[in-house]
């Protein structure tokens, strides 16, 4: 039931409700907020309606460069494509994508899985759409991870892609063996396109990051990973390994004295950085504004912070989500991955209404 604080609140839901189209409709009884303090004043997180269904487990979804939307459609084996109005596209067989990056060629780079002798092994596949002409049903398909010499290493998994402005990209690495100072695990991977862009190398792990790490700068088991809309090298990261601050900003810092990454928020200063605010985030997105917003799977809810990593607003519940696994943003509206429902929501601030 919607608690109306004031005669503000009541004219705000009727225009809601008398703007909404015979297609798409606003759902004003999904204003659930996980904690009630999350929501200020009359700022709400308000529900399009039709959900949009026809998927088992996604784990991902992206806003392309297009823009189209493209969901990492995990247990029926398939990225799927989609216009913004929810239009099927097409789809291309993968087996079990879990994460997905677009480049400015408009090339799709996922985490997905393929057998080879006798055994599954997480891999990375770079997916050439502009070769089909974004027919992606035909696009070619391209594996670059793993490479031979890791075949002996199935416990290891590709988790998250991030793609910066001269399409240079990170693979997230996450595994159980990180006593190995050379090549653990836990591990950002960085590739270059070569040749004009048809291939890619990779020149080795992002250094300075810490496999096993309780604190900043950790790459515990990364979950997912994101890059800025930006001319630089930031990238917003999630963990679910044993860390006190599962989601950090790392800002690329180039100078005399020092190249690397550095954490862009101090811990304990904002609500993004407070130790244990998160326990098993699995997805992250920025929006054109720098507003970061994350799902949090074990409370079933989506946060949204400012780049200050101040909370703003905090929606959803088990009555919402089950397992929100992954979050876009595009024109004013959030799309959320709903894992264990099986489909899509979309939500629209209600001051943008």
């Amino acid at each position: 039931m919607i608690k109306l604080k004031n005669i503000k609140s009541f004219i705000l839901i009727l225009i809601i409700i008398l703007s909404a189209s015979c297609n798409e409709e606003f759902d004003t009884t999904q204003f659930i907020s996980d904690d009630p303090g999350n929501v200020t004043g009359d700022t709400v997180y308000v529900k399009i309606n039709p959900d949009w269904e026809g998927f088992n487990k996604p784990q991902d979804i992206i806003v392309g460069k297009e823009p189209l939307i493209y969901v990492a459609d995990t247990e029926n084996d398939r990225i799927v494509m989609l216009n913004v109005a929810g239009q099927w596209l097409g789809t291309k067989s993968i087996k079990h994508p879990v994460a997905i990056a677009q480049d400015y060629k408009l090339n799709l780079i996922v985490c997905a899985e393929f057998d080879t002798l006798g055994q599954t092994f997480s891999a990375v596949y770079k997916i050439d759409l502009y070769a089909s002409g974004h027919n992606i049903q035909t696009a070619p398909v391209r594996r670059i991870l793993p490479q031979a010499a890791d075949l002996n290493k199935p416990d290891r998994k590709y988790t998250g892609a991030a793609v910066f402005y001269d399409n240079s990209f990170l693979i997230a690495r996450q595994g159980p063996n990180n006593s190995n100072l050379i090549d653990p695990d836990n591990s950002l991977l960085k590739f270059i396109p070569i040749n004009s862009g048809a291939k890619d190398s990779l020149i080795g792990r992002v250094p300075l990051l810490d496999p096993n790490s309780t604190g900043i700068l950790s790459v515990n088991k990364v979950s997912s990973i994101k890059s800025f809309s930006k001319k630089n090298y930031d990238i917003l990261i999630t963990l679910t390994g044993e860390n006190s601050f599962k989601t950090q900003w790392f800002k690329y810092i180039e100078t005399q004295d020092f190249t690397g990454y550095e954490n862009n928020l101090a811990p304990a200063q904002s609500d993004l950085m407070n130790p244990g605010f998160f326990n098993l985030p699995e997805g992250a997105e920025i929006d054109n504004s720098g507003n970061i917003y994350v799902a949090e799977t074990s409370r079933d809810s989506v946060y949204k912070f400012n780049s200050s990593g101040d909370k703003l607003i905090g929606f959803g519940g088990p009555n919402i989500f089950n397992k929100p696994y992954a979050v876009a943003f595009f024109d004013r509206t959030l799309y959320v991955a709903d894992k264990d429902n099986n489909r899509i929501l979309r939500f629209i601030l209600s001051t943008d209404l």
